[in-house]
């Protein structure tokens, strides 16, 4: 069994309370809205055709929050090293032990770019402010849209740096560099990431590398993927630098 290690893991941004929706449709006479719980329904009459029935109805889904972290990105890792025999703590910055976040999936759908739909809930295990990076052993930071935001938190960039000062192994994929780069830790690095996000890293100063999303790269305490394709190589290099052996 390999040393107890944990591993804290930061997934959500911020709660936003508020959503301004405007939306535009030609030629109509009367909208009736209704709010729902989790969605909100928009329903017209074309001033051309008063009689129709519903000409036009719109359903939106709304999402308790609208920053998730992509589901694989947290799940796998999550469970891997817990099944390892490492503990692994989850916290989130403004939630407590056992509180929920959203998750999303991600997919290819022969759009321009990837689809988004709503994942699992998610259980944090720890509270974010009781977090201190001397308390573990590595970091790990996911994916997803999370990142945009976590930046945005000045005590999450100067835990980050905190990991890195320290030379522990810090993990990240895909978008989750957007972390690191605001993190000013970077500078001289090697690493890759989502393609859409190496312009941010180098301007933050990093050597930028595009390799295939099932590959990994490594730079001293620093391991990084494109995407969750990335998964087998990427949680491989990171339990090296963690110590954690497998014998088959």
């Amino acid at each position: 069994m390999p040393e107890q290690t944990q591993i804290p893991r930061v997934l959500w941004a911020q709660q936003h309370e508020h959503i301004l929706l405007t939306i535009a449709v030609p030629d109509i006479e009367k909208v009736d809205v209704k709010f729902e719980e989790d969605s909100v329904s928009f329903q017209g009459h074309s001033s051309s055709n008063p009689k129709g029935s519903n000409a036009y109805a719109v359903k939106i889904d709304l999402y308790e929050k609208i920053d998730p972290e992509t589901n694989y990105e947290v799940m796998v890792p999550y469970q891997a090293l817990l099944m390892v025999g490492h503990h692994v703590d989850v916290v989130c910055p403004g939630k407590k032990a056992n509180d929920t976040v959203a998750t999303a999936v991600h997919d290819f759908e022969q759009e321009q770019t990837y689809t988004e739909k709503r994942g699992h809930n998610f259980t944090l295990t720890a509270a974010f402010s009781s977090v201190k990076s001397t308390d573990y052993d590595a970091l790990v930071i996911p994916g997803g849209r999370a990142p945009e935001y976590l930046r945005l938190d000045k005590e999450v960039r100067d835990l980050v740096r905190e990991f890195d000062d320290s030379k522990k192994p810090i993990a990240s994929i895909c978008h989750g560099l957007q972390l690191l780069a605001v993190s000013v830790v970077l500078s001289g690095r090697k690493v890759t990431g989502y393609k859409a996000v190496g312009p941010d890293l180098v301007l933050a100063g990093a050597n930028y590398v595009e390799v295939d999303v099932t590959e990994v790269v490594v730079d001293g305490n620093l391991v990084t993927s494109p995407a969750w394709p990335g998964h087998p190589k990427w949680l491989a290099e990171f339990l090296k630098l963690l110590g954690t052996t497998i014998n088959l």
